[in-house]
């Protein structure tokens, strides 16, 4: 019966959980803004990890190198696109 109980899933779902919570006490607690933003950021990306990798069952197939080669690059994509709508829409350059 130990071999079918979801162990991995359900320690992803505390972490979950516990990121969570942390993310609301920026909210509830007296930080400053930019402990806050450096907070949620940092808990933003640990959960879109832990997301992909429990949840999202990347680790699991063979090719698993691969899918995680496609989220870098996703990723970058996604830092380019933000980075040079910064500089163009708010810096003007």
């Amino acid at each position: 019966m130990a071999k079918f109980f979801p162990i991995g899933q359900v320690m992803g779902f505390v972490a979950s959980l516990v990121l969570t919570a942390v993310a609301l006490l920026v909210y509830f607690t007296d930080m400053s803004v930019s402990t806050g933003i450096i907070v949620l950021l940092v808990t933003a990306f640990l959960q879109a990890g832990l997301q992909f990798i429990v949840f999202m069952h990347a680790r699991e197939s063979e090719d698993s190198w691969m899918i995680f080669t496609k989220i870098g690059y996703g990723v970058g994509l996604v830092v380019i696109t933000i980075v040079g709508t910064l500089l163009i829409l708010l810096w003007d350059m």
